[in-house]
């Protein structure tokens, strides 16, 4: 089936669903690598217009990947709420943009709606916000979530503690621990990307931090970023994890990249909610970002961000802690500058909230990408005010382990500062207790990791 529109005097043709999202998309280079991507500015606005005037039971039935090909389309066809489908089953895609803007709508409206909504016509919508529109949308939405605290309450933003080492130094390590509390990061989770994915090293580093919580009391989750079966056979040899860590991605062949599928996600879940030190329920955390897919050559013809969007509609069958988009690290090759970075950041976090999720982003970029430090701030004000639950935070912004810039501890403290928020209840309350913070403001003490010693 082939869909149209009129820009002018011109007539666009559109081969299928897949192919008129794919042409809807702002421009992203992965899409232009992918050779999917719209010939002209015209032909992208003629694409947006046709998506606008689809109905969501057009892109139910019309999945981006059929679902006998893929277990992601399954996966996310099977957890869709009857019930709210049936309420939406005939808006269009316009209708769906002018319930989430609409000044009357609440986030009770919205979650009324949203587990009637498959990620095809997340991707959709999506397609036809403007920046402003997918922060005003996503602002509207909270998604708490409860590990050994609760992140996404109203109030708060919260941040991952990111003390990576590349030499995976434990000491080290836990020095990055004392540096970044003593700032007030934190709250979401210190979570260590090992550079040996070993059980013995991920063993090491999660007895570590988990010590140090301990030791003082610190009302957080530890979390190492190893492949998903080292950490489970680390813990079910009696590690201290609280999360369990995968990244995920839009396709089945995506995921096969990543070495998972959907049955060892349900294993590890279950695992976790059975072996993992954190009082949950919420215990697993995912990582995505635009055009890993691509990437991994299994993207099936299908956009960027439409898959992205696939991957939240498999993290949510899941319940996790924490979802974030690393959305510049993957390179220019995908998002080749600060505009495209950007807009990828706020579609991500919007996608997510949409799919019930507690999202967050690492705001960063690669050195060889067109951007800089004045870009992923300005997202992170941008996704502040579009009520991210966290950020990724590292020392002095730059990452030594993993090569790439993101938000630095300071960053963060601004963050807080600049819309009156605070952390997680229960961090703020052990950060005030030890005298770091005074409400959303950092003291005088703050910054000095002499205070854990």
């Amino acid at each position: 089936m082939s869909y149209s529109a009129t820009l002018g005097r011109t007539d666009y043709e559109f081969d299928s669903i897949r192919d008129l999202l794919a042409t809807a998309n702002e421009q992203k280079t992965g899409d232009e690598l992918a050779g999917i991507a719209a010939d002209s500015d015209a032909e992208r606005v003629a694409a947006k217009t046709a998506v606008s005037e689809l109905t969501l039971e057009t892109l139910y039935e019309n999945p981006a990947v059929p679902p006998a090909e893929d277990e992601v389309t399954r996966t996310i066809r099977e957890g869709l709420s009857e019930r709210a489908y049936d309420q939406v089953r005939t808006w269009t895609v316009s209708d769906l943009r002018e319930f989430l803007l609409d000044v009357g709508t609440t986030d009770e409206d919205i979650r009324a709606i949203r587990d009637g909504l498959t990620s095809e016509m997340i991707a959709a919508v999506t397609k036809t916000m403007s920046n402003m529109d997918l922060v005003l949308a996503a602002s509207k939405m909270t998604t708490t979530a409860r590990c050994n605290n609760t992140i996404g309450t109203d109030g708060t933003v919260s941040f991952r503690l990111q003390p990576n080492d590349p030499t995976d130094d434990v000491e080290n390590i836990v020095d990055g621990v004392r540096e970044g509390l003593a700032y007030g990061m934190g709250d979401a989770v210190i979570g260590i990307n090992p550079v040996t994915d070993s059980v013995a090293r991920t063993t090491e580093i999660l007895q570590a931090t988990k010590e140090f919580m301990r030791d003082w009391d610190v009302p957080t989750q530890n979390c190492v970023l190893a492949h998903l079966t080292t950490q489970m056979e680390a813990v079910e040899a009696g590690a201290p994890a609280d999360l369990l860590f995968q990244s995920i991605a839009g396709t089945e062949a995506g995921n096969r990249e990543f070495g998972v599928d959907s049955a060892l996600l349900g294993d590890a879940h279950e695992l976790g909610q059975r072996e993992c030190t954190a009082d949950g329920p919420n215990v697993m955390y995912f990582e995505t970002g635009q055009g890993s897919e691509l990437s991994n050559e299994a993207h099936a013809g299908v956009d960027q961000l439409t898959l992205e969007a696939r991957c939240y509609g498999l993290a949510r069958q899941y319940d996790p802690f924490l979802v974030n988009t690393v959305v510049g690290f993957i390179g220019p090759e995908y998002l080749y500058d600060g505009k495209q970075v950007i807009r990828a950041g706020l579609e991500d976090v919007f996608m997510g909230k949409l799919h019930g999720l507690p999202m967050g982003i690492d705001a960063c970029y690669t050195n060889h990408t067109k951007a800089d430090q004045n870009d992923i701030e300005n997202l992170s004000v941008l996704l502040t005010a579009a009520g991210a639950n966290f950020f990724i935070t590292v020392p002095m912004g730059d990452d030594v382990m993993l090569n790439y810039q993101s938000n630095s501890f300071h960053d963060g403290a601004t963050l807080r500062q600049l819309f009156d928020l605070e952390a997680a209840p229960e961090f703020q309350a052990w950060l005030e207790a030890r005298g770091i913070a005074d409400g959303s403001a950092l003291t005088a003490k703050a910054g000095d990791p002499t205070v854990f010693t």
